[in-house]
């Protein structure tokens, strides 16, 4: 695995080298559509870039959001298609076996809704889950320009500041790589926390203490 996302990430460098703006543009969306291609990897790059002069930081910026905004509209289609009808469908035939009812989908709805905006905004900026979001997203039929703006707030702000450590730290900008997946390792422990108390609490057999 490890091969290949480095033989990702130097296709991904060549891609920019080569067509600079427009293919940071390019592998931005991908990313978005394709995690394992390494978002903290090319970004920093392209700051490196700018820092050579190679590239403009403003540019870069505008260049990676826009191709976060392409691909994020990739996995709104495919939730939007997707529908609540299909993922109700499938919450009643197999939700029993993850304890998620048709009651949990209603209030996890609910709250979307609610906080449609913000949950866009702030998962923009969390790595695993910021494309993932784009996905609910659509299911819920957030309506697009909304869904845009925010998506372009986040993904900027994420873009500025990879590119912004890329460029400050210069030679050594694959180091933003190393210090982004210690971040990744703590949204993993956190998922995977939240994951095993969901299903510690919805566990029918766990031990109850006698009235």
């Amino acid at each position: 695995m490890s091969s290949l996302l480095g033989d990702l990430a130097g296709w991904a460098t060549d891609v920019i080298e080569k067509l600079g703006y427009t293919g940071l543009a390019l592998i931005i969306a991908l990313e978005n559509v394709f995690p394992p291609i390494p978002s903290e990897a090319v970004l920093p790059l392209a700051g490196f870039l700018t820092g050579q002069g190679r590239m403009n930081y403003f540019g870069a910026v505008v260049a990676a959001t826009l191709g976060a905004v392409v691909g994020a509209l990739v996995l709104y289609a495919i939730g939007y298609w997707f529908g609540d009808a299909r993922l109700r469908w499938l919450v009643r035939h197999y939700g029993k076996f993850l304890g998620v009812s048709e009651a949990d989908l209603d209030k996890a709805n609910a709250w979307f809704d609610q906080h449609e905006g913000l949950a866009v905004l702030i998962c923009r900026v969390v790595p695993i889950v910021r494309s993932l979001i784009s996905i609910p997203a659509g299911i819920r039929r957030m309506p697009l320009l909304p869904f845009i703006g925010y998506t372009a707030l986040g993904a900027g702000v994420w873009n500025s500041i990879l590119i912004g450590a890329g460029w400050a730290l210069g030679d050594n900008w694959e180091a933003v790589e190393e210090y982004v997946g210690y971040l990744q390792y703590v949204v993993i422990v956190a998922v995977v926390a939240a994951v095993a108390y969901w299903f510690w609490k919805r566990n029918p057999f766990k031990s109850r203490t006698p009235a």
